[in-house]
């Protein structure tokens, strides 16, 4: 990262990275506990909200069509805003429609964030520093993550969670204003093409980002609930639970980006997927509160390989397909995310098990497709007729 622009970059995504994560974290800690306890949300509700949380990620192809009339670093610093604003309104609105409500205005900024994220990361930076980059990140904002964690933890015990979210909400509007003041951008890079289209050959890329979307829900949705419901977590050791895990992430995490580039993305998501295999049948059968704790730990250190698929596509990608494969794969990621919260939450009243047995078998799958990652890049490299 000596060249200037570059580096220039890599301060503006480090400045909204911390500030998006101060946000999603704060929210994140507080929100299964603030909706069962202030918001009485029953396991089928809380599949609705989570469902249409993914929503926003389902329309992230909008990005393409948002940066025709605002610049990618633009767009980002405004997700932020956005993103602060239904963080800062989350504890004022209680209810199973308000929390839906702050809950949308909460995910549309952090996944158009995320998709503009991606986007500059692989456009400003090469195939050899792009995992670096992106791993680095990782760490950053596991190492906010601790620090959100730890005031969640001090401020629940003065303060309501109202308040919490409030605070959140605000200094994550302050760091997009600031942001929105920026100008880390080179004219010289590629320009993107802003329209929306699939090509046939990025579909490895498609089909594992789908699966990587759905495996993900199952945790996101439903890995913090098993221990609120089923195991009686307090507000406080769901908060305690994000620190020691965003602290083993933090040292382990830049460690995935030297590992992409020593082993190759289809070892590294091998590696994934047999983990998941485990984790989430160890998901489905344990009764032990400290071994379900420990599964979301390691869930959490595995689930940071899913970069090795956007490192895939900057590897088979045309330079200026960029932003519109990262925006066509958020959206393919979250096709899956917009019904399986929900059909879980349905089938947690039958058994809870059967979600996560569900994940067993994405995992699966996921791991049969990874193994044709060494050959696309192969074709994409011209050494595969």
């Amino acid at each position: 990262m000596t060249d200037q622009s570059n580096s220039r970059m890599y301060l503006f995504l480090l400045i909204m990275n911390i500030a998006a994560y101060v946000g999603y974290q704060s929210w994140r800690s507080m929100f299964n506990n603030f909706a069962v306890e202030i918001g009485n949300v029953d396991g089928y509700q809380m599949g609705i909200i989570q469902s249409l949380r993914e929503v926003p990620g389902f329309l992230a192809l909008l990005v393409i069509l948002a940066i025709i009339m605002l610049p990618e670093h633009k767009l980002a610093p405004v997700s932020i805003i956005v993103l602060g604003a239904g963080v800062g309104l989350t504890g004022f609105l209680p209810s199973f429609y308000g929390l839906i409500i702050t809950t949308m205005i909460m995910s549309f900024g952090f996944h158009y964030y995320e998709t503009v994220n991606q986007s500059l990361t692989i456009q400003y930076f090469d195939k050899r520093t792009s995992p670096i980059v992106f791993s680095r990140l990782r760490s950053i904002s596991a190492g906010t993550n601790i620090i959100a964690g730890v005031m969640v933890i001090l401020l629940l015990k003065f303060i309501e969670y109202k308040y919490i979210y409030f605070v959140a909400g605000v200094l994550v509007v302050i760091a997009g204003i600031y942001c929105l003041t920026l100008d880390p951008t080179d004219p010289n890079k590629p320009v993107q093409k802003k329209k929306l289209y699939l090509k046939k050959k990025y579909w490895l890329y498609y089909v594992l980002t789908f699966l990587s979307g759905a495996r993900r829900q199952i945790f996101v949705a439903f890995s913090v609930f098993l221990m609120v419901e089923k195991f009686n977590f307090s507000a406080t050791e769901v908060a305690g639970l994000f620190i020691v895990n965003n602290a083993v992430n933090y040292f382990f995490n830049p460690l995935i980006g030297k590992g992409i580039n020593r082993f190759g993305e289809r070892r590294m998501l091998s590696l994934e997927y047999g983990t998941l295999i485990f984790v989430f049948t160890a998901y489905a059968l344990t009764d032990s509160k400290l071994i379900v704790a420990g599964l979301y730990i390691i869930d959490h250190i595995v689930f940071n390989f899913a970069i090795s698929i956007r490192t895939f596509y900057q590897k088979i990608a045309d330079p200026e397909d960029f932003a519109n494969g990262m925006a066509m794969g958020f959206t393919i990621n979250h096709i899956a995310a917009v019904f399986i919260p929900v059909a879980g939450g349905a089938l947690w009243l039958l058994d809870y098990r059967i979600s996560f047995f569900s994940g067993v078998i994405l995992a699966v799958c996921s791991l049969i497709f990874v193994q044709m990652i060494d050959r696309e890049v192969a074709k994409a490299e011209g050494s595969v007729a």
